[in-house]
């Protein structure tokens, strides 16, 4: 038995995804997952790892402490 495939909410959307299927033009998941992988998405976004290496220690060390502080309440 086929698997039913998920449509997307929107209209627009949705309307390409029953052409695709109907038409066999859908792409193959390996295909976008090497799509995603190219964009840098599959592993998750990098702006907060190029945030974190531009900071410096001190700035790190301030920004947690005011995290941990709004996090427990005792933000002053």
């Amino acid at each position: 038995m086929a698997k039913k495939a998920k449509l997307p909410a929107d209209v627009n959307q949705k309307a390409k995804k029953i052409v695709d299927l109907l038409t066999g033009d859908e792409p193959a998941q390996d295909e976008i997952k090497s799509a995603a992988a190219a964009l840098g998405r599959l592993g998750g976004l990098k702006g907060g790892k190029a945030r974190a290496e531009s900071l410096t220690a001190k700035k790190r060390s301030e920004i947690a402490k005011k995290a941990a502080a709004v996090r427990w309440g005792k933000l002053k």
